[in-house]
């Protein structure tokens, strides 16, 4: 088992570039600096660092090694922090990420629920990609994020996935549009607006475009974006003036704007699975963690 002071002891190294400047920034004595990295390198059946008359520097397990231990010193650091927040002042606070879409509908009941629970949020609003990289490298606690047509997030191995919610997508088409006399879209008839002008996402990785772009490839067909926007209400806009089509989201709501008509899809890929995702040790996400997925599921339901 890893003792955070062999972590400490190797961040120590790594910042100094010497045991003897290592054991002034923590104020342990050298040989006790030594005793932990020895410790560690017999744990890992490799020697982490190399020594020479100017100094010691990491070898390529211990840049490894420095690396997951960064973010174990950090959570071991955030725990205590929280705790005692919470001992102290009978609240904890998470640093929470959501897409924007989510957040305009959401995110109020959200706060507003946890706060109940002693939980407060530090919100941030962000798309898929970069939640996605944040929540890998620790900097949120947790993340309300989609995916779409069974395409799988990159997320590390540490980090646990709770599925919240099924969001159907619906084509958004003008009012005047010709297959807006249509009740619902089955492939043929999706394929068949092929050659309109189709709004996506600005950011890459969004699972939705991927599955879209799939689909049509699949028919023989190549779409393109015409018009790049992550925001809703310009999609809606664009809609609305007869310069677009495109895929809207179920959270959105049942009433377009004037001028635009929704219209569902025979297709069930055609939906984003809503998930909360958080970096977690072996006993899965934090108390905390599992309140709020919980708090975003009837945060959802409310809704309705």
């Amino acid at each position: 088992m890893i003792d955070v002071r062999q972590l400490q002891a190797l961040s120590a190294v790594a910042a100094e570039g010497s045991v003897a400047r290592a054991a002034l920034r923590l104020g342990w004595s050298q040989p006790t600096v030594d005793y932990h990295l020895r410790n560690l390198d017999r744990l890992v059946g490799a020697d982490l660092t190399t020594r020479s008359t100017r100094g010691s520097r990491l070898t390529t397990a211990g840049t490894l090694m420095l690396e997951r231990g960064e973010e174990i010193l950090s959570l071991a650091e955030r725990a205590l922090t929280d705790v005692r927040d919470l001992a102290q002042l009978g609240r904890i606070r998470l640093r929470f990420g959501t897409f924007p879409t989510a957040a305009a509908r959401l995110l109020p009941g959200i706060a507003s629920r946890v706060a109940e629970l002693g939980i407060e949020l530090d919100a941030t609003l962000e798309e898929l990609a970069p939640l996605v990289t944040r929540v890998n490298q620790h900097t949120l606690d947790a993340a309300l994020v989609y995916a779409a047509g069974g395409y799988q997030l990159p997320f590390r191995s540490e980090v646990h996935t709770t599925h919240l919610f099924t969001d159907p997508m619906l084509l958004a088409l003008p009012e005047g549009h010709p297959a807006a006399k249509h009740a619902s879209f089955d492939h043929e008839r999706l394929l068949a607006l092929s050659g309109d002008s189709w709004v996506m996402g600005s950011t890459p990785g969004d699972t939705l475009d991927d599955l879209l772009r799939e689909v049509f490839a699949s028919g023989g067909h190549k779409i393109e974006a015409a018009i790049r926007t992550d925001d809703y209400s310009v999609v809606l806009g664009l809609i609305a003036a007869g310069m677009a089509v495109a895929l809207v989201p179920s959270l959105l709501g049942h009433t377009p704007p004037a001028g635009v008509v929704l219209r569902p899809i025979d297709d069930p890929r055609f939906a984003r699975e809503l998930i909360l995702a958080a970096p977690a040790g072996p006993g899965g996400p934090s108390a905390a963690v599992r309140q709020l997925a919980e708090v975003v599921r009837r945060s959802i339901s409310a809704l309705d």
